[in-house]
């Protein structure tokens, strides 16, 4: 079995080449700056850009995020596109390799960069990484095609509770801004007022230590901005561990209801004000107590108007409200969350209506949190596969998948 397997340099079966410039010129090409981990080309929604130029790739391709918070990030691409600036790209010598067993080749190999100041990845080193793979293709496609089943079914969920979401914030819409149910008049018995009516309190963030030291004895998991997209559709999140003081921890730590907005960062084109709501489903998912990062700050909503004021803060953000509530011109942007809760204007209905729209809110809740905690299960069995697959420990020479490539 083992004399079917090989050692290369990922050089010596691909041919690398990295991302340029991002240039004026713009057509119905895809371009990417980081690599997105799916398999499929709905990727119009994740800051792409569009353009000609020579250098474009073809499809069947992997990309490697080469610096910044993604480095060593890999990518299956399956439609033609351009890499610019921070992208690695791969593509295969097909007589070696598949791209899609190529993929699952370098997710279950350590991609690191090298540099102090800021940690690159170059077309030497990736072309100097040895990896080990098996010689016979229709073999890599069969792991290839075992391991796509995995992500196939994920995204898929990722996709319905995508959909699951977007049906909770229109019926939010329609009862809370159209008041259709109402006959599109807003009822006598609502008010006009702010968010800090219906706010008991805001918490700060904590970062803490990376590892116990002195005082900093409280093991946490910490929830920052870029887990908020992935709580959003019921998904864990990869929290990182931090250890704060206990002290801190015990007035910080997040409970069922609050929501935990992200107040610094954002871009050009996305403001800050992303938000998560924290359940009782996602606290269960972790053996840790939570907090948020100093980048974030969570809501202590008063009683029974958490999910309104969840939609409600999703409902303006799609709209670009928080573009107008955001200071500093240049490097991260900050919100101005206290002017925000303070000052947008916001209908308030009576609890009774509130009671109605919590308990269908909560089915959709539902869910969305136990799709999620079904990819987190498919996740982990992908992952506890991904290198007894590799490594030739499972024979897949019987093994018959059908998907849809």
């Amino acid at each position: 079995m083992m004399s079917e397997w090989y050692k290369c340099t990922i050089g010596e079966i691909t041919s690398i080449s990295a991302g340029g410039d991002k240039p004026k010129t713009y057509s119905n090409v895809k371009s990417i700056e980081t690599p997105i981990p799916i398999f499929s080309n709905g990727l119009e929604n994740n800051g792409l850009y569009g353009y000609t130029d020579k250098a474009k790739i073809e499809g069947d391709t992997i990309t490697i995020s080469a610096r910044g918070v993604n480095i060593g990030t890999v990518c299956y691409r399956d439609n033609p596109f351009l890499p610019i600036v921070r992208l690695l790209s791969l593509v295969p010598n097909r007589k070696k390799v598949n791209a899609r067993y190529l993929y699952y080749v370098l997710k279950n190999t350590s991609l690191t960069g090298t540099g102090s100041a800021q940690p690159q990845i170059t077309v030497p080193m990736i072309s100097k990484q040895e990896v080990c793979i098996h010689s016979d293709l229709e073999t890599q496609m069969k792991i290839a095609r075992l391991l796509f089943s995995f992500d196939y079914k994920i995204e898929l969920n990722t996709a319905i509770n995508e959909n699951l979401e977007k049906q909770a914030q229109t019926i939010f819409k329609s009862w809370f801004v159209d008041f259709e149910p109402f006959g599109g008049v807003m009822p006598d018995d609502w008010k006009m007022g702010t968010f800090s009516d219906i706010i008991d309190s805001t918490l700060g963030g904590d970062w803490g230590k990376e590892e116990p030291t002195g005082n900093y004895t409280e093991q946490v998991y910490c929830i920052r901005g870029a887990d908020i997209p992935e709580v959003k559709v019921g998904n864990k999140g990869k929290m990182p561990t931090r250890y704060i003081l206990p002290k801190n921890f015990k007035s910080k730590k997040l409970v069922h209801d609050d929501i935990v907005i992200e107040i610094s960062g954002g871009s050009p084109t996305q403001s800050t004000g992303r938000a998560a709501a924290v359940s009782q489903s996602l606290l269960d998912r972790y053996d840790k107590g939570m907090v948020c990062t100093n980048f974030c700050r969570a809501i202590k909503p008063i009683a029974r108007y958490s999910k309104f004021i969840y939609y409600y803060w999703q409902y303006l953000y799609d709209r670009k409200v928080f573009f107008s509530y955001e200071n500093g011109t240049t490097g991260i942007k900050n919100l101005d969350i206290s002017g925000f809760i303070e000052t947008e204007p916001i209908v308030i209905p009576p609890v009774g209506i509130l009671d109605n729209f919590n308990k269908l809110s909560s089915i959709y809740f539902s869910k969305i949190f136990a799709t999620g905690l079904e990819n987190e299960r498919l996740s982990n069995v992908r992952d506890t596969l991904l290198p007894k697959l590799m490594n030739g420990e499972i024979d897949v020479s019987k093994v018959q998948i059908q998907t849809n490539w």
